[in-house]
């Protein structure tokens, strides 16, 4: 009787699933990992798709927002051409930082012809701070009047004092969900979604970014919103275009809500829209990987949900992304590990691309000189590499541009993660401390040393018998070998030796 409720249980959740997802993430070729480009050109992202990511394992990239945008110019605390002017929308067209329409369609087209969908981050909470201008694109726009033109949108599409409960219409309290979803977020004027207009111009916009071949949406401030109006919003949007994808499939949807525990507005009140980004995946594994708190390594053997995390069908994961890596949002430097803690942070993406839970979204940041003053970073605001006047540099990566997706510690084990793809977590090994080491099934097997020692152990890898390649160590995953040899012997045992240095991973797959 039990097993028959169970079943009858796993049906059901699968049920509810598949009736509110606005579809799934859709890959080709096996492909299951996305990247975020964080501030690339739309040229430089379409010879990337082409070059490297439809002949790395990735499937897709999450690209900044391609609306017209606010242009910033010091003045009122704000610095020169900082990265959030791109979160201050000044219009839907599609003339940005980035590139233009033009730009922005080719870029498109190209990627999906390889297989690589493009996630736009879609900011539809809100448009400008106030003050007057004129956006990327040519539009004039006056924040302190609330007047939109380029939409258009005027004062009767923002909430106000009917709605917004605080004297100045900020948000003061992340405890009050009604200034959370009514109120401005930084000053940003806050749009009526209860509105049809509203809610229609938004839908005009995304159902362009479909036409043109997108595949789906990062919905920013989502937790700024209520959960019926997204899915209002999201009701509204047409099925994928049929040039790359199959007839009725859906936008793939993830919502950013930053969920802690502490406040009454929880990232599971947006499952029915689509998945939501889990931000203690970030905080929790780099305060193990740091040992912070007496953390260990072995810890890990349970992790997620059992770690207060989301479902894994629910989860968008990551490392860093381009808030938290800049001290904002959740976790702060103490916990959060990015590219300027290379060693940790390899070690950090190559457990997440090897566990499996939850979607996974690689980081590929730009370098900015970071000075941590009072658990704050004085350079937080630095857009990405320009020539002036503000106008965004060709991407040359491991310059400028850090390109961790590059990292060949960070794009095997893409490859690894694809390989083990449906398989589950067997030959658990751990020293106690902080050496752990297991196989996804019989297609892949890692060790990872957080020690400060080198560790060698004849590891169970679950692996066929046969001569493999160190993944972290070699461009290739079978010999000949440009890095670590490692033979699997009849019984799938390994002698292997990992050492506490840059590299402090083995990984091996089929």
């Amino acid at each position: 009787m039990d097993l028959i409720k169970y079943l009858l249980c796993i049906v059901s959740l699968l049920a509810v699933s598949e009736a509110n997802y606005h579809g799934n993430y859709y890959c080709k070729d096996g492909k299951d990992v996305m990247v975020h480009l964080f501030e690339w050109r739309w040229d430089d992202i379409a010879n990337e798709c082409e070059n490297y990511l439809s002949k790395n394992g990735y499937c897709g990239v999450q690209i900044s927002p391609p609306n017209e945008h606010r242009i910033i110019i010091g003045g009122d605390g704000y610095k020169d051409y900082p990265w959030y002017q791109r979160y201050q929308p000044v219009s839907y067209k599609l003339i940005s930082r980035s590139g233009n329409e033009e730009q922005f369609r080719n870029m498109v087209k190209r990627c999906n012809d390889v297989g690589v969908y493009i996630y736009a981050d879609a900011v539809i909470n809100h448009m400008t701070a106030g003050g007057i201008g004129v956006g990327s694109g040519g539009s004039n726009w006056n924040g302190d009047n609330q007047d939109f033109p380029g939409v258009p949108y005027s004062d009767w599409d923002f909430h106000g004092r009917n709605e917004c409960p605080t004297e100045d219409l900020n948000i003061h309290d992340y405890n009050n969900p009604q200034q959370v979803r009514f109120c401005r977020l930084l000053g940003l004027r806050d749009l009526k979604h209860s509105k049809d207009y509203v809610q229609e111009k938004i839908a005009e916009y995304l159902n362009n970014l479909i036409s043109i071949g997108v595949a789906g949406f990062r919905i920013d401030a989502s937790k700024h919103m209520e959960v019926s109006r997204i899915g209002e919003i999201l009701g509204r949007l047409r099925n994928l275009n049929t040039e790359w994808f199959p007839a009725g499939t859906k936008a793939f949807v993830f919502q950013e809500v930053i969920d802690m525990g502490s406040e009454p507005i929880k990232a599971e009140h947006y499952f029915p829209n689509g998945r939501v980004t889990e931000f203690k995946h970030c905080k929790e594994l780099g305060d193990v990987i740091r040992k912070n708190n007496g953390q260990k390594l072995r810890y890990l053997r349970n992790w997620g949900p059992e770690w207060n995390m989301m479902p894994g069908m629910d989860a968008i994961i990551f490392t860093d992304n381009h808030d938290n890596q800049r001290g904002h949002g959740a976790g702060g430097f103490g916990s959060i590990l990015t590219f300027f803690e290379d060693r940790q942070y390899k070690i950090a993406n190559s457990f997440m691309l090897a566990w499996p839970y939850g979607y996974i979204k690689i980081m590929s940041s730009y370098r900015w000189n970071r000075q941590i003053v009072d658990g704050q970073d004085r350079n937080d605001w630095i857009g990405p590499p320009s020539s002036p006047p503000g106008v965004t540099k060709p991407v040359e990566c491991f310059g400028e541009w850090v390109c961790e997706h590059r990292w060949r510690q960070i794009s095997n084990m893409v490859k690894f993660h694809n390989a083990a793809v449906g398989t589950s977590v067997q030959n658990w090994w751990d020293n106690g401390e902080n050496a752990i080491a297991f196989s996804r099934g019989n297609k892949a097997f890692i060790a990872i040393n957080n020690e400060n020692f080198a560790v060698e152990e004849t590891f169970q890898t679950g692996l066929p018998a046969g001569d493999y390649c160190d993944v972290i160590s070699s461009e290739n995953n079978r010999p000949p070998c440009s890095g670590k040899p490692i033979t699997v012997n009849g019984d799938g045992t390994a002698r292997v030796r990992i050492e506490n240095d840059s590299d402090p991973v083995v990984a091996l797959h089929v």
